[in-house]
């Protein structure tokens, strides 16, 4: 018999690429909520810079979906019950988080403490669980790159 998920767990299956169905029965319909906000604030604040990919990073990582156009912008990772965002911020855009760092979240300055510095950046993930760690990341994604009008 298959062991219930545990909370976080990563989808595994690679038989099919996941549909909005399968990723709310995944993570919940309250992250769904935010899940389907973020999506939407992409897609309004970068229209035509971002197709969303799915790729599949084996069977310990599982189903993410990853926004990029010559280098990555971010990723997302649902998990069971819940979802992820990764943001990587390069030399350039630490410099502007280092900026602006007063003005960051507490939870969101602490994540960034945190996260190791890596050769090609830092790397933070971001549990999105409501509305505020929503902001964090949108917060982070518009440091990274500004928002523009849609045409």
């Amino acid at each position: 018999m298959d062991q219930s998920p545990e909370i976080g767990q990563r989808l595994t299956d690679k038989s099919e690429v996941p549909d909005d169905m399968t990723i709310r029965n995944w993570i919940g319909s309250d992250a769904f909520a935010q899940w389907s906000a973020l999506q939407d604030w992409i897609t309004a604040g970068y229209p035509g810079v971002f197709t969303p990919d799915w790729i599949y990073g084996g069977k310990k990582h599982g189903w993410s979906l990853r926004y990029k156009k010559s280098k990555a912008f971010c990723t997302l990772l649902p998990e069971y019950r819940a979802f992820s965002a990764v943001i990587v911020l390069g030399g350039a855009e630490r410099a502007k988080v280092e900026a602006r760092r007063d003005t960051l979240s507490p939870r969101l300055k602490d994540l960034y403490d945190a996260a190791e510095t890596y050769h090609d950046g830092k790397w933070l993930k971001i549990g999105v669980s409501s509305p505020d760690d929503l902001r964090d990341v949108t917060e982070l994604l518009t440091l990274k790159r500004p928002r523009r009008a849609a045409a």
